[in-house]
Parts: C-alpha cells; sequence; structure tokens
C-alpha cells in the first residue's frame, strides 16, 4: 500500500478521492491554506493539485480535521453505539475516547464488550477505556465489581484502548493497594490512563499524578487549570447535557491552549439531535466566548490526538489518516461532508450508512431485579424537626447541603407545602432491598413522582416524589419495562415512561423516536414543575454520584463526598 501512496503522492496515478478546491485547516501552523486534498484508501496522500477517481468540489467550503471527543460515555445518549454514530458523524466526529463505565457498573465486562463489538458496525472509531472504578466508591451495590485482578486479566484485551477516569482519587492519592494494582496493570500494558480529580491541589495533585494519570475534565477554578497544566496535564474542557463548563476556555492562553481539550462527557439525544455534538461546542465557543476559531477546531484534533497519543490522527497532512469533516465556515460549523478512513460517511447532515442492523446480545438485557414496591417503602421517619436536604446547581453535578425545617405526620415525614420532596435510591442489582433515602430541595416538581435507571455510577434506581405510593409506582414500571424513565401523575394517575431496555441505560430503538419521546418525558417533567434551569432526568443521575462533592445518595444511605463517609439525615 505504501507505493500505492507514494505513487499517487507524486501523482503518477489518480487518487482514489480528490476534495478540490479546498480552504483547509493547517492545524500544525494555526493557519488556513488552499489546495486540493488527497486521499487513497484511508490515507491522506498529499495536498496540492490533484486528480481523482472521485472528486467532490469543496469551493467556499472549509476542510477541517475530523473531531476528537476526548471523554465521552456513549451510554449517557440513551442510544446504542450504532445509532449514537448516526447522530454524530453526521456533525463531524469522526473518533471518541469512550468509557463505558455506565454499562460496566451494570454487566460487567459483558457491557464492555457489547459497546466494543456494536461500534464495529459503524464507520467511526471507538478507543474503548476499561473502567477503573467498578464500582466507583465501595459504598454502594453495584452491578459488578472490578478489582486489581480483574484489570489486569482485561487491560490487555485488543479492544482496549486505555484505562478509563479513575474516579477513586483518594485511593490514587493514599495508595490503596488495589488502586495501585489497576494502575500498575495499565503501565504494563502501556496503556494511557484518564483522571478524575476535583479540586485537587498542591501535594496531594503531585500524588495523584504520580499514578501515571495524565487529564481531568472536572476542573471548574483557574486556579486549578493553571496547576493541572503546569504539571503535565491535559485539561478538558466539558460540553455535556447537564455538565457544561465551556466557559473554562477563557483560561486558555496562546502558551498553554495546547493542553486543552474538547469533551462532552454525558450527552443525551435529543441535544444531539437538536444542537449537535463537538460542533455545538466550537460554535459556542466562537461566537459566545470569543474564542479563535483556529484554537477552537485544535482543541477539538490536534491536542486530543497528541494527548491519547493518536498517531497521523487530528490534522491534515500526508500520510495522516483521512477523517475529515467540510464545514459551511468558521462561524457556523455546519457540516456538510464528513470523511471516515477516505470514504464519505455523511453529507448534508445525514449518515450514509445503514444501522439497522443492530448487534444486541441478551446478558445487556433484563437488568432491573427487584421485589415488588410498596408506598411504605418510602416512609422517611426522623428523630426531630431539621434534616439535612441536597441541593443542586443548575448546569452542574456538584451538590449542596442544607439544613431544613420538616414536620412529620404519623412517623413520615410530609413535605406537602414546601419546596421540599422525598429522594430516594433503590438498589435494582442483587435484590438487596436496599433502599437510601434523602430530601432534595429546590427542583421544583410536585403531583406525583418521578424515576429513572440511570444514576451514576452504580445505576440503581433513583426517584423522587412528594407521594409515597406514586413512587412506588415509579419504581414497579421501571421494573416491568426493563429500566428507563418514568413521570407518575397522581391527580390523573397516569405513568408515563421511557424503556431503555439495554442495561437499564441506552434504547434499542433508532435515534429519531427515541429522542421525540425522550423530549416528551422531559417537557412533561417541567409541566409538572420541574425548574426549566435543570435538565429533568440527567440532573437526577449525577445525585449518587458519591465521588462529586459535597453531599450524594446511594442505595446504603445518605453520603459526605467531602469526608468520604455516610452522614446521618437528622441534623438536630
Amino acid at each position: 500500500m505504501l507505493e500505492k501512496y507514494i505513487k499517487a503522492a507524486r501523482r503518477e496515478v489518480k487518487a482514489d478521492l480528490v476534495l478540490k478546491n479546498t480552504t483547509y485547516l493547517d492545524v500544525f501552523s494555526g493557519v488556513l491554506r488552499e489546495g486540493d486534498i488527497a486521499i487513497v484508501g484511508e490515507k491522506i496522500v498529499g495536498t496540492g493539485e490533484y486528480e481523482g477517481k472521485t472528486e467532490i468540489d469543496c469551493r467556499g467550503l472549509t476542510v477541517l480535521p475530523g473531531y476528537i471527543d476526548g471523554h465521552v460515555h456513549i451510554e449517557s445518549s440513551q442510544l446504542s453505539p450504532e445509532e449514537f454514530a448516526s447522530l454524530i458523524v453526521p456533525r463531524g466526529t469522526t473518533a471518541i475516547v469512550a468509557d463505558p463505565h455506565e454499562i460496566t457498573n451494570v454487566c460487567g465486562m459483558a457491557g464492555c464488550e457489547y459497546i466494543a463489538r456494536a461500534a464495529k458496525n459503524v464507520p467511526f472509531d471507538v478507543l474503548l477505556q476499561l473502567p477503573s472504578c467498578v464500582p466507583a466508591t465501595p459504598f454502594e451495590t453495584s452491578g459488578a465489581i472490578l478489582n486489581g485482578d480483574d484489570i489486569a486479566a482485561n487491560i490487555n484485551n485488543e479492544y482496549i484502548f486505555g484505562l478509563g477516569e479513575f474516579m477513586n482519587y483518594p485511593g490514587v492519592v493514599y495508595s490503596d493497594s488495589d488502586v495501585i494494582k489497576k494502575l500498575e496493570a495499565a503501565h504494563s500494558a502501556g496503556k494511557v490512563i484518564d483522571g478524575h480529580a476535583p479540586a485537587i491541589y498542591g501535594y496531594e495533585l503531585n500524588a495523584y499524578l504520580c499514578g501515571g494519570i495524565s487529564t481531568d475534565h472536572e476542573c471548574v477554578l483557574k486556579e486549578e487549570i493553571e496547576e493541572k497544566i503546569s504539571k503535565g496535564m491535559y485539561v478538558h474542557i466539558r460540553h455535556g447535557s447537564s455538565t457544561q463548563n465551556l466557559g473554562n476556555a477563557k483560561y486558555m492562553t496562546k502558551e498553554n491552549f495546547r493542553r486543552f481539550i474538547l469533551c462532552t462527557d454525558d450527552r443525551h439525544a435529543a441535544d444531539l439531535k437538536s444542537k449537535g455534538h463537538l460542533d455545538d461546542a466550537l460554535r459556542r465557543l466562537v461566537n459566545e466566548f470569543g474564542i479563535d476559531p483556529v484554537t477552537a477546531v485544535t482543541c477539538a484534533t490536534l491536542n486530543c490526538a497528541e494527548c491519547y497519543n493518536l498517531k497521523w490522527r487530528g490534522g491534515i497532512a500526508p500520510f495522516w489518516l483521512a477523517d475529515l469533516v467540510v464545514v459551511d465556515n468558521l462561524k457556523n460549523f455546519n457540516a456538510q461532508y464528513v470523511i471516515k478512513s477516505g470514504k464519505l460517511a455523511a453529507e448534508g447532515g445525514k449518515p450514509l450508512f445503514d444501522t439497522s442492523k443492530r448487534y444486541l446480545p441478551e446478558n445487556v438485557l433484563n437488568t432491573v431485579h427487584l421485589k415488588e414496591m410498596k408506598a411504605e417503602d418510602f416512609i422517611l421517619t426522623l428523630k426531630g424537626k431539621k434534616a439535612k436536604a441536597m441541593t443542586i446547581e443548575p448546569g452542574g453535578v456538584v451538590t449542596g447541603c442544607e439544613i431544613v425545617e420538616v414536620k412529620s405526620v404519623n412517623g413520615d415525614v410530609c413535605v406537602e407545602g414546601t419546596d421540599l420532596l422525598k429522594l430516594a435510591v433503590v438498589e435494582r442489582h442483587k435484590m438487596t432491598g436496599n433502599i437510601g433515602k434523602g430530601l432534595f430541595k429546590g427542583y421544583g416538581f410536585k403531583g406525583g413522582a418521578m424515576g429513572i435507571t440511570i444514576a451514576h455510577d452504580s445505576h440503581n434506581i433513583i426517584l423522587l416524589g412528594d407521594d409515597n405510593q406514586s413512587m412506588a409506582k415509579a419504581c414497579n414500571r421501571l421494573k416491568e419495562i426493563g429500566g428507563g424513565m418514568v413521570i407518575v401523575d397522581k391527580k390523573s394517575g397516569e405513568i408515563h415512561s421511557l424503556t431503555l431496555d439495554i442495561g437499564g441505560l441506552m434504547s434499542s430503538r433508532d435515534a429519531e423516536s427515541l429522542q421525540s419521546d425522550s423530549r416528551a418525558l422531559i417537557e412533561r417533567a417541567h409541566a409538572m414543575g420541574v425548574k426549566r434551569e435543570y435538565e429533568a432526568f440527567m440532573s437526577l443521575a449525577f445525585l449518587s454520584l458519591a465521588v462529586i462533592p459535597k453531599l450524594k445518595i446511594v442505595d446504603k444511605g445518605l453520603f459526605d463526598v467531602e469526608k468520604f463517609a455516610f452522614t446521618d439525615i437528622n441534623a438536630d
């Protein structure tokens, strides 16, 4: 093949495909250049003046390297890998660094293998990372456990690219023996290790980095970003559905911008369909935050490729992989053509590949296991009149803890007429009967219950409501449909639900119908009072994420992340 590349590069033979009359971005020099782009097989062979067996006239358009998402969980889209690709490839994303720790927490290694095999059906690259924290903490019940020996046994699997985000940062900093075993296994295999280390500074950051971890997508403050970059880390700028920190781009300078990467982390189908993927991040960075488009695109391409040692990716040059997106301009970033590995994969925002034949093994289905729930299961008894209530800020996953006055009737907290709701996490993997109970303030929902089987990271059932019977009904419906999202309207008695049959996280349906039904259910939640500044269901999914401050709830009770210990709900 090399000889064919070389001959085509010298124009001795025609290229397979030529993008004619282009303006293309040279991310190495940070400038726009003009010329044809010649492609043979999956490789770019040259820029200049070329003839091709197939030619696409790109006059008036701009050619960019294909976008690379530096950190994403496919499961959070609620779509199968095939349908996920049908939404992001036409937007210009040609590769993702994917951590399947959601479905692995539910299904174990079967979940990892499912993502890898399903992704082979479509034209985009899934660089799959073996989840490092299953479960994320030892304080909750997950569907699977991957200890140090399990990581060592699986890290060399041919479909594993690296070790996923290391959320157990205390385990790294304080040299937990099983954590060290996981890190050493990854290093022995020569695999990259992703980070997850919010608000770590100084000597503790030094210790964390000595685990051989090189990225972080949880930065918030300028000082944190600057210190992490100064110590060699790459910082992800995140544009998800619930977690968005594009504003961190204001900390980029001409000296440090090569250490920033774009990622989405968690982005659901409705947003992918209506707003886009990394193309949406680029639009907003350029038009709302005033970032130079060349800088923004470099963060979405070459920076990510270099961070993850993706050789011959992220740029437009001879012998580099022909992953390209042809956009209208560097303001709107509307993809006109997408080339994946030298072949036309999308045109006019539409995929040119079939997603109807999907890989769907039995071992990722029927994953909701629990007894029939009753109203009395959600009675919340307090010792006094004051309790700890969880709060959450719009657009983020950090939760607060507020001491609130509560009243009880017949031994059960009464939330009627307040801005409080009952909150519960019901274990759904091993039928332990565990139910963590708490209070949630300020969300706005009234008149029943809502629930979801997506609850990071162990993915038990998370429920909120102001009526015990409605909470029981919501939980039972989730069992009946094999997982998903549900709303119970107490007044009408109606139950509205969306099935997520793959691990209780994803749907085997097509993207178009799923996102439409998902949006309708989200709108119903807002109509029942959920404040518009919250992503109605996905915000709930983070309330059990016991590695993000401050107060969280898991199936075993309320958890104080800052103390890394359980805490009593009573505040008297």
